[in-house]
């Protein structure tokens, strides 16, 4: 068995096993989650190093495309390192109720699916993936036991489960058509079996049905209400790792089954709408979770935008948004542990805790776009992709790009000022220590890639040469599985 397997396995396994042993051994079961991620993480970079190239394993021994496979290259690897990463970071902090094992078996089970999702290499492994995900993240959501936190999960679920049936309706018409389910050999076949109406309609039907855990409009209403009634920590796993998988998922599709106009022009369309639909509605919210779940709508529209565009320009831009989002999103929602109340109510939050306010003003900066922080390269990105690719269409989504980039920047600087507000005593408690031990660590990434642009910028570049090959990505098909 190949080793790139335990990052899925190990977690998988210890999810059904972690109940009964918080019953026998309970210190052992509070450590096994953390010792999990990190064993992935020592996997998954040992495999990276060994393996620059990209292979195929066959589950089961059953060769491709017959069997069910995983494809791995550079930005499988970088997306399943981000999952066991990110959910280090956020962690449930372990307390002595009875209801935290099985929190912690719910977070094992995500990470197996999420890591899943990323190494998959056939859309029958992605679906089934995909739908432990989704048990995971409704049991999670629904784990604080409140009123909210089960009418969030409620809504959740049912569009969630309206999202499945549009990615098992769009995975039959594949199916149909090609008679086959590896990406590889849809890649192939394509050309003369998906080019038409027809594969257009498979792909909107999958775009949507992805599109949900991926906040992309229509398909996302259940984001203010999740994000806001669940934990912090969720909220930052959610918004921050969570969504990029699916994004990975829609995209792998994009650039080898479906590289045409036309599926491009509906991505792009729907990131606008979603980019303008997100960022209004952040401006108008009164509450800061609420304000993060629409800005981070506004932002997974941007990545969408970016990952229009055709090319190697298109995947830079969209790399360095997803993970200039994932470590922005996830600081900024562990700060609103505490500060997720209404807006009013944080004038003068600096005076209670001047170290999360920092944080809150570093991480603001960033995600407007201010230099030299890394959000600003991330949007330069953006802004040159669209500007060279110089169709009109991508000329309108800049203006609407610069237009939401106004708007974002008005409701954060808006809140900073009231922070720093002074003659009001401001009635919030700071965020507990763990939650800002895990902000103050994103925003020590933050900072340290301003050091590092440069090796960075060259390893976004190298990701998006390997991203954007689909015939790369098919040959590894022809040269067989591990």
């Amino acid at each position: 068995m190949n080793a790139i397997v335990l990052p899925v396995v190990l977690p998988l396994l210890a999810a059904f096993l972690l109940p009964s042993l918080a019953r026998i051994w309970s210190s052992a079961a509070r450590v096994l989650g953390p010792v999990l991620m990190l064993v992935s993480l020592c996997v998954l970079w040992t495999t990276w190093g060994e393996h620059p190239t990209p292979f195929v394993v066959a589950l089961g021994g059953f060769q491709p495309p017959m069997g069910i496979a995983f494809h791995v290259d550079s930005v499988a690897m970088l997306f399943a390192f981000l999952v066991a990463g990110g959910a280090l970071l956020m962690w449930p902090a372990w307390t002595d109720d009875d209801t935290m094992p099985r929190l912690a078996a719910l977070t094992l089970l995500l990470v197996a699916a999420a890591t899943g999702l990323a190494l998959s290499g056939d859309l029958f492994n992605v679906y089934v993936f995909y739908e432990l995900l989704s048990v995971a993240s409704f049991g999670l959501v629904s784990a604080r036991r409140t009123g909210a936190a089960f009418a969030a999960g409620f809504r959740y679920l049912v569009i969630s489960g309206f999202g499945s049936v549009l990615a098992l309706l769009g995975i039959a018409l594949i199916y149909l058509r090609t008679g086959t389910l590896n990406i590889a050999h849809l890649g192939q076949l394509a050309p003369e079996s998906l080019a038409d109406p027809f594969g257009l309609a498979a792909f909107a039907l999958l775009l949507l049905g992805f599109g949900v855990k991926a906040e992309l409009f229509p398909v996302n209403t259940w984001v203010p209400e999740v994000y806001a009634g669940s934990s912090a920590r969720v909220a930052g796993l959610l918004a921050g790792v969570v969504s990029k998988l699916a994004v990975l998922v829609v995209v792998r599709m994009l650039v080898v089954v479906f590289p045409h106009d036309e599926t491009r022009m509906l991505l792009l369309i729907l990131g606008v709408v979603g980019v303008l639909s997100g960022e209004l509605a952040a401006w108008s919210a009164k509450d800061m979770r609420r304000m993060l779940a629409f800005s981070s709508i506004g932002q997974l529209g941007m990545i969408f935008i970016a990952f229009s565009i055709p090319g190697e320009a298109g995947w830079v831009a969209g790399l360095a948004l997803v993970l200039h989002h994932l470590v922005v999103k996830s600081g900024l929602f562990l700060i609103a542990d505490r500060w997720g109340g209404a807006l009013q109510s944080l004038t003068g939050a600096a005076r209670v805790s001047p170290f999360t306010a920092g944080l809150f003003v570093l991480f603001a900066l960033s995600l407007i776009g201010v230099p030299p922080l890394p959000g600003f390269w991330a949007k330069l990105q953006l802004v040159i992709g669209l500007v060279e690719n110089g169709n009109g269409v991508y000329l309108g989504a800049l203006l609407v790009f610069l237009a939401a980039t106004v708007i974002e920047a008005n409701y954060l600087f808006r809140l900073a000022v009231a922070m720093y507000a002074e003659g009001a005593s401001s009635t919030v408690t700071a965020p507990s220590g763990g939650n800002r031990i895990g902000a103050a660590i994103f925003a020590a990434v933050l900072v340290a890639a301003v050091f590092l642009l440069n090796p960075l910028s060259e390893a976004i570049d190298d990701l998006a040469v390997v991203g954007n090959d689909a015939t790369g990505y098919m040959d590894s098909l022809a040269g067989g599985a591990r």
